[in-house]
């Protein structure tokens, strides 16, 4: 084994007990947490989508202190502005008014996790800003750059209240990598554990459970980039790919039905460059995981649901079912041409 198979090997251990640790802290959540994992070595942004109290803040807190760095957290409202990310003001003790580092600058360089609660509350005003710091993990503010290199943002949706919210159009989505259900398995002795265990009643208590900054976050890009080199796709799986990408768009030239469906009035538009190359990013870190340095079908099919689902362009008669429908439809896909 040469220094750079020791080294993925290593990490390997390090992020399968991370996940050990994160899946003792909030249960019946495997296979999200999973998923965070590999967005985290993918080092993509993600969209949280669940109810009110499943466990998302809990499970982000917990993955800030198992990689280290940063952790900042802002509640979306109708009333916020683009400049509160970024500074605030206020009287000091003095009476004098005084300007402070906002959430996206108050950890500087070191900012690892940033998460967006309720994105959907504030203005597409606060959105614009905060694409451009996704896209370019920097911001100017006081005539300077700040730059974040080891930023990654969730952002979590109120799936349940819609007065007074702004959805995410669909170039926006696609800036995220995935977008991650969080909710509970339906298992009963597990919701009673939950309910009556006090354990998972004290939350500063509970995150001790999860080892601090094992994971080092200032080498998870060196680690990201390693395994993307060191993954490969043969012939077969590329052209299988490839198939899944112009089945998205033409899904009635593959056989591919949904019930009371009309395919050919169905999609506007479905899986794009980003994508693609997005879900084959997911895809490697799933193989390194698993211990493969080839990609497997098996691989493209535990991303492709969190990957592509929040992409997918819909006629304007069946996006207001977009919830339910762009699952499905992943899923027919994967079992018509995967």
């Amino acid at each position: 084994m040469n220094r750079q198979e020791q080294s993925l090997a290593d990490w390997r251990s390090r992020a399968l007990q991370f996940e050990s640790e994160l899946n003792t802290v909030v249960l019946g959540l495997a296979p999200a947490i999973r998923l965070l994992l590999i967005s985290i070595f993918a080092r993509g942004h993600v969209l949280l989508e669940g109810n009110v109290g499943v466990g998302k803040t809990t499970l982000l807190k917990a993955a800030a202190r198992g990689i280290g760095g940063g952790y900042q957290r802002i509640e979306g409202t109708i009333d916020l502005m683009p400049q509160d990310l970024i500074y605030y003001t206020y009287i000091n003790q003095e009476g004098r008014p005084q300007v402070d580092a906002g959430p996206i600058l108050s950890h500087g360089e070191a900012l690892s996790i940033f998460f967006f609660n309720e994105i959907n509350r504030a203005r597409p005003q606060v959105h614009s800003l905060l694409l451009r710091v996704m896209a370019e993990r920097s911001v100017t503010a006081f005539n300077r750059e700040y730059a974040f290199p080891h930023l990654q943002v969730f952002a979590d949706r109120n799936a349940v209240e819609k007065d007074e919210t702004f959805e995410l159009p669909g170039a926006s989505r696609d800036r995220f990598l995935m977008e991650i259900e969080i909710a509970p398995a339906h298992d009963a002795e597990l919701h009673k554990q939950l309910t009556f265990d006090t354990r998972f009643h004290d939350t500063a208590s509970l995150l001790t459970a999860v080892t601090a900054e094992q994971m080092d976050y200032r080498q998870l890009h060196g680690v990201a980039e390693l395994i993307q080199s060191s993954v490969q796709a043969n012939a077969t799986l590329q052209d299988e790919v490839e198939r899944l990408r112009q089945a998205s768009h033409r899904p009635q030239d593959f056989g591919v039905r949904l019930s009371d469906i009309e395919m050919e009035a169905f999609v506007s538009a479905g899986i794009g460059p980003r994508g693609a190359s997005m879900l084959i990013r997911a895809a490697r870190v799933a193989a390194w995981l698993d211990g493969r340095v080839h990609l497997m079908p098996e691989d493209i099919a535990q991303v492709f649901t969190a990957v592509v689902s929040h992409r997918l362009f819909f006629t304007p008669m069946y996006e207001l079912q977009r919830g339910v429908l762009s699952k499905a439809f992943t899923q027919a896909l994967l079992e018509q041409v995967h």
